[in-house]
């Protein structure tokens, strides 16, 4: 008879064909950021086999009517957040403020996001100023190319919104007077993001100065508008890995390869100066936040992959509140403050992109910059980028009142503009990565210290 085996039978870990595809499946469906990944890839395939400059599979007239098609997720998807974003800002921060249960909530945590936010800018911006002059993208250009791209540009971009006519200028207390919503209604209207911002800090702040009884009506609406802008979110998701596949090949049909590889200095430029700022970020995050940088990419990679696609701080501010919490370790308080105040005045891969796209310009154009020209540059690009329109294409906008400060032709952005959607959408992704940067580095400076109303902080 014999013994009993020594061998232990375990579940063989190779799975056979019939079992991979489901499982292969499941872990896709699962993963929002293998989605956008997928999309990416196919959208690009796509608008190469359809693009003039691609593959050229189709005339010229239908690959731009597959473009518009193509597209037509990705417009759907962002008109969606759109819809609610304005709502979720105010009804967030709100909830943001008075979650905390703490009047000095604001004090604690407002200036030293601020501060966070306008020193990354800053450094940013002194590190594009620096990289763009040493590499001086702009003596790769061709004379012909410039004439030939100046010649086609009869459109001089659109003028900023709330910009003042050429010849009139405003001065600094006019623009801080500015900054209160005098009419919140209008400012809803407009999308003017900082008012809306303003608005909801001041709304958070006489809540929590109200009696409890009274102010719980409004806390109550705040969560159901809270809510209901989540659920409609929630929808729009479903759309976006589809989203991002049209919008990568309308984008790929409409650029193709020539107009990238006639910039590609410029354009390899711009991408080192924002992977030059990703890395700052994950140095803060490691040093500062006490937060391992691997880790911390692997939990924001559906928020960076997404905003890379949609080209919106806006369209991915609920995935990112949601991975902060759920992902980064966040409490819901910081979260909901910090990220819609980051989708509105942290612009720090905007600003670098917007100061060396200016210093390359001004090499194009032969325009000598001093230092007080480089002050004034970089104090320019700090201020135009803060409190911008987080939504796709806004950075070429500003770019054009920036120029003017330091002797370039707005027309000028014809040269650059083939290529903006690409580093549009990764200086979006740089973006929302110094949000979730910020988030770590709060939550460990003042995160234990705040806590939902009516919660005890345990001793320690």
């Amino acid at each position: 008879m014999t013994g009993p085996s020594n061998v232990h039978h375990r579940p063989s870990m190779v799975l056979e064909p019939e079992e991979l595809t489901p499982k292969l499946g499941l872990w896709i469906r699962t993963r929002l950021w293998v989605q956008v990944l997928i999309g990416m890839v196919v959208g690009i395939a796509v608008g190469l086999l359809v693009s003039p400059s691609g593959a050229a599979l189709v005339p010229q007239g239908v690959a731009d009517s597959l473009a518009a098609w193509f597209a037509l997720p990705g417009k759907v998807f962002l008109a969606l957040i759109q819809m609610v974003v304005v709502v979720l800002v105010l009804s967030s921060i709100v909830i943001g403020i008075t979650s905390s249960g703490d009047p000095e909530f604001l004090k604690r945590v407002g200036w030293r996001v601020m501060l966070f936010f306008v020193v990354t800018t800053g450094v940013a911006v002194a590190l594009g100023i620096v990289l763009a002059s040493v590499a001086r993208p702009g003596q790769f250009i061709d004379a012909d190319l410039l004439e030939r791209t100046l010649s086609v540009a009869g459109v001089e971009p659109p003028a900023p919104a709330g910009a003042q006519p050429s010849g009139e200028t405003v001065s600094i207390p006019e623009r801080i007077i500015g900054l209160i919503p005098t009419n919140p209604f209008g400012a809803v209207l407009e999308h003017a993001m900082l008012q809306i911002v303003i608005l909801a800090i001041f709304i958070g702040i006489a809540l929590i100065a109200m009696p409890a009884d009274r102010a719980q009506p409004l806390l109550d609406l705040m969560g159901s508008v809270q809510e209901l802008s989540m659920t409609i979110v929630s929808w729009a998701m479903l759309l976006a890995p589809y989203a991002v596949l049209g919008l990568l090949a309308q984008i790929t049909i409409k650029i193709g390869f020539d107009a990238i590889v006639g910039m590609s200095a410029y354009v390899g430029t711009v991408l080192l100066a924002l992977a030059l700022l990703l890395l700052l970020y994950l140095a803060i995050v490691a040093v500062l936040g006490r937060h391992s940088p691997m880790a911390f990419l692997r939990g924001i990679r559906d928020v960076q992959l997404l905003a890379f696609s949609t080209s919106s701080s806006a369209a991915v501010m609920p995935l990112s509140m949601q991975t902060a919490e759920e992902k980064l370790g966040t409490s819901k308080a910081l979260s909901q403050f910090i990220i819609p105040l980051g989708a509105t005045v942290n612009m720090a891969g905007t600003a670098i992109y917007q100061v060396v796209a200016a210093v390359f310009l001004t090499q194009v154009f032969s325009v000598e910059l001093s230092t007080s020209d480089l002050f004034l540059l970089a104090a320019t690009t700090v201020g135009a980028s803060i409190g911008s329109p987080s939504t796709p294409g806004v950075g070429i906008v500003i770019l054009a009142t920036i120029l003017t400060s330091v002797g370039v032709p707005a027309s000028g952005i014809a040269l650059i503009i083939g290529v903006d959607r690409i580093l549009d959408m990764s200086r979006t992704s740089i973006n929302v990565t110094g949000d979730l940067a910020a988030c770590v580095v709060m939550e460990r400076w003042i995160g234990p210290r705040v806590q939902p109303a009516g919660v005890a902080v345990a001793p320690a």
